[in-house]
């Protein structure tokens, strides 16, 4: 795997990425939190309560300094209803700009919720179709090289 779906190539990666240290003097590079819910977004469903937690606190801890940037990731990524409601009565312009890339955001400037829901388990399951669209040849180009490889070591000609 030399790039990850739906995420830009390392190069952009290493700009964005977040680095810290420790006490002994370890530096530690990690993908940006918008990349990493970018790269979360798989079939998996395990990785879809990590991305809720990660825009969450995310938001949490930004929300009293928002910028721009992270006004459009919060109303991109966030998953669920009250998070989405509070965004769109805070930064109501913001999220009409973006209702033609993710048109739930539509649902969220409403009261409903169940709606809402609906849309992002709709949103959720869109998103795994896609992710299991691209792995299946690459899975299918796998599986033929493994049992070539087994093919080769049964009869003798390795």
């Amino acid at each position: 795997m030399t790039q990850m779906r739906g995420v830009s190539d390392f190069n952009k990666l290493w700009e964005r990425r977040t680095t810290f240290g420790d006490d002994a003097g370890a530096e530690y590079h990690l993908l940006s939190v918008p990349d990493l819910v970018l790269a979360k977004k798989t079939q998996r469903s395990k990785d879809w309560p990590v991305i809720e937690l990660l825009v969450a606190i995310h938001h949490r801890e930004n929300i009293a300094n928002a910028n721009a940037e992270w006004i459009k990731f919060w109303l991109l990524e966030g998953r669920t209803p009250e998070l989405l409601n509070d965004l769109c009565r805070r930064f109501p312009d913001e999220a009409a700009a973006l209702q033609i890339q993710r048109p739930l955001l539509l649902i969220a400037q409403g009261s409903e919720q169940e709606a809402l829901r609906a849309a992002l388990d709709a949103e959720v399951r869109a998103v795994q179709a896609i992710d299991r669209a691209y792995w299946l040849p690459l899975r299918q180009e796998l599986e033929q090289f493994r049992r070539e490889e087994r093919s080769d070591e049964s009869d003798g000609s390795l």
